[in-house]
This record gives structure tokens, sequence and C-alpha cells, in this order.
């Protein structure tokens, strides 16, 4: 399987080519991203002072998890007021960029990580209150724990799609990630129910420290009494749970949780269609070969025409 990339790929590339020290030009370009995010690259100022908006859909109920936060802690002083019609602007000066490379790429990466970082405050926000809750946890037995460490954390909502969200809880022992996902054809709702099925065999198979991977229609109890959560009446809405254990939660491990989590939903559906368009193509190839099988077997005309010296034409009859 393909993993995608994290970052936005066009805006690497319009600022790898910014910091080259080709000429400056004036750019005016909106980006789009997936999960209905967009961007804005412009020179407002001056050509050489680089302007990088993005806008996202659920960025209020980011903010409420520390997204803000998370973005100036990321970007620093290359943070300015947001431009009008976005929720977050950075800037860089091409006249003022580190002097090694090195720097200057990854200078690159991180602004291109925009929407990852600005995902990831929720994600962040679970993680360390799930080392609060252990810690608390550690204190006490099972039973003689307070109800709030034994039944863990509020759920966190990112409405980050139209019908489709993101639910992340805390626990002392567990971080839990549950999509709620709309199959809108039912080919698409049994190539995802396959999919899913594989990385719960793969995990039982041979990557036993995987997380646990769980599929269902009917939403899971960890979102019992959580607004706006519904159930899958016409079998459109799938609910799919990552289970995360303290394996998985090390502060070494986490930037790549966040991002491999937050990619989930792009993955999966792109491996749909990628594998719907494998199929459609087999087909095709599989029809091709079939009708020029039948072509080849269908009988040689037996009458054959004949010409003349002078130029008339007949038919004789073959043996």
């Amino acid at each position: 399987m393909l993993l995608l990339d994290y970052q936005n790929v066009l805006i690497q590339s319009v600022l790898t080519e910014r910091f080259s020290g080709a000429p400056p030009v004036n750019i005016d370009q909106t980006v789009s991203d997936f999960d209905d995010v967009a961007f804005h690259i412009s020179t407002p100022e001056a050509k050489t002072k680089i302007v990088v908006s993005i806008s996202v859909k659920c960025f209020d109920e980011l903010v409420k998890y520390g997204a803000q936060q998370v973005l100036e802690r990321e970007y620093g002083s290359y943070v300015i007021p947001t431009e009008a019609g976005y929720n977050f602007s950075v800037q860089v000066d091409l006249e003022n960029l580190p002097e090694d490379k090195e720097a200057r790429d990854a200078l690159i990466m991180r602004i291109s990580l925009l929407k990852r970082n600005a995902m990831a405050a929720p994600f962040e926000q679970a993680f360390d209150e799930y080392h609060r809750m252990s810690e608390e946890a550690s204190k006490f037995t099972s039973e003689e724990a307070p109800q709030g460490i034994r039944e863990g954390g509020d759920v966190m909502t990112i409405h980050y799609r139209d019908e489709e969200a993101i639910y992340i809880k805390a626990s002392h022992d567990r971080v839990t990630a549950i999509f709620s996902m709309i199959f809108r054809e039912e080919t698409d709702r049994i190539f995802g129910k396959v999919f899913i099925q594989e990385f719960v065999d793969s995990r039982r198979r041979a990557i036993q420290n995987a997380p646990q991977v769980l599929f269902r229609t009917d939403p899971p109890l960890e979102l019992q009494g959580v607004p706006g959560v519904k159930d899958s009446g016409d079998g459109r809405l799938s609910y799919i749970t990552f289970v995360l254990f303290p394996r998985h939660l090390t502060n070494q491990r986490r930037e790549d949780i966040i991002s491999h989590l937050q990619t989930f939903r792009t993955f999966l559906h792109y491996h749909i269609k990628a594998s719907k368009a494998y199929m459609h193509s087999s087909m095709r190839l599989r029809s091709t070969g079939l009708q020029q099988v039948v072509q080849k077997a269908q009988p040689e005309n037996e009458k054959k025409e004949k010409k003349t010296a002078s130029g008339r034409t007949f038919k004789i009859q073959g043996n």
C-alpha cells in the first residue's frame, strides 16, 4: 500500500523554487487540499515576502483544543496577523532566510505541514491527557481509582468534513480515535470493509504491535451521549475505531502516530478508488482478450472473389 504525503506538495514545490535563489516574482495562488482545506500563497507587500494562509473548516473546534498555541509554537516569529477569509497566516522573507540549506529545507517542510500541525492539536491534547491520567491511575488500584480516571476524559469532536467527524478520547491506559465515515456507494462500503478487515488480519498474523482496529455501522460505546452522533440508518455511515495502547503513545512515536491518523481517511479512500480503477482496467483487458478469441474462432468467408484479365470480378465457391 502507498502512504500519502503529510505535507502539501504544491506549497512545498512553490517554496522550494522561491528559496532556490530565483528572481522574486509576484505570487497569487489558491491551493486546495483534502478535507475542504484551502491555502493562499501570495506576495501582498513585496515580491520577497511570501504569505501562506490556511482555511480549515473546523478551525473553531481546533482552537478549543489548543490549535492556536500549537501553530504559534511551530511557526514562532513567522506568524503574522491572519489574512481576511482565512484562519492562520505565516510570512517568509526571502531576504532573511536561514543560510544553511538543511535549515531552509526544514522551513519549507514546516510551512508545507500547516494543515497537519493545525489538525494535530486535539491529538496532542489527548496524548498529554493520557500521560496525566496514567500517572494518576498508578497511585490507585483499579477498584480505588476515582471515577474520572476509570471512565477517561471527555470526547473531543472535530467535524472536519460534511457529515463526517473524528472523535478522540483519552483514558488512563489508551487513547481511542474514532472516524465516522460516509460511503456513498455500495461498492465503496464493501471495499472499505475489506481493507479494514486486512488491518485486523495483519495485526493478528504478523504486526501484533499495531493498534487495534474495529469497523462497525452503529456508534461505538465511547460515543454514547455525544451530541450529533448518528446511527447508520441507510447503511452509508460507518465507524472505524483505532485503539492506541501505551506502546503507541510514547514521546518518540507520537508525531508519526498523529500524522498517520490524520491521513487515514484520505489513505483509505485513495486505495478504494485505486482498487476500483485496477479492477475496471483488468475487466476491460479481459474483455478485449475474449473479443479477440471470439474473432479468431469465426470461420473464414467461404466465398472468394476472382478477377479476369479484363478486370471483371466473379465469385467462386470454396471446396
